[in-house]
């Protein structure tokens, strides 16, 4: 028999915006942030902290949003892909990691934008081995990962000039 839990009413500021949620205690980010606020772009993909899909920014570090309890978002500025674009235009990562052809499927790249996103805020000039290893917490299956290194070493070298 399943354990029912109690809800409550909170703030999540997710992009800069503040959303009223009523949830359940045990929900996790990512159910709250793509069902509650209706901000699809952080995807479901292993459910256990494994392939990075549901990875958002939580005061400007990655987090799964699979394993991290929404209530213990409360205070904390949520960053999701649809976050990092400035009105209309493409964030120079997402634009790069297009033009470099590091996407496929799609699927994994909201949480490889907003892991580099990450590493570049705190190493503006990440080597490829430190790219690397920022972007570790990420599966992609189809790209073997060449051309999205690149493309987040072009992004660094464009944010500096």
């Amino acid at each position: 028999m399943s354990q029912a839990f109690e809800s409550q009413s909170f703030n999540l500021n997710v992009n800069g915006v503040d959303y009223p949620v009523n949830v359940e205690m045990d929900r996790n980010l990512l159910s709250v942030i793509r069902t509650e606020i209706g901000l699809t772009g952080t995807k479901e993909g292993c459910d256990d902290c494994e392939c990075g899909a549901c990875m958002v920014l939580l005061d400007g570090q990655p987090v799964n949003s699979c394993s991290y309890l929404a209530v213990q978002a409360q205070g904390r500025a949520i960053t999701t892909i649809e976050g990092v674009m400035t009105g209309d235009e493409m964030h120079p990562l997402q634009r790069n990691i297009l033009e470099e052809g590091g996407v496929q499927c799609g699927f994994c790249t909201p949480g490889m934008i907003l892991s580099a996103h990450a590493l570049l805020e705190r190493n503006a000039a990440p080597s490829e081995e430190e790219v690397r290893i920022g972007l570790s917490g990420n599966l992609c299956r189809c790209t073997g990962y060449t051309k999205i290194v690149a493309a987040v070493q072009r992004t660094a070298v464009e944010l500096r000039s």
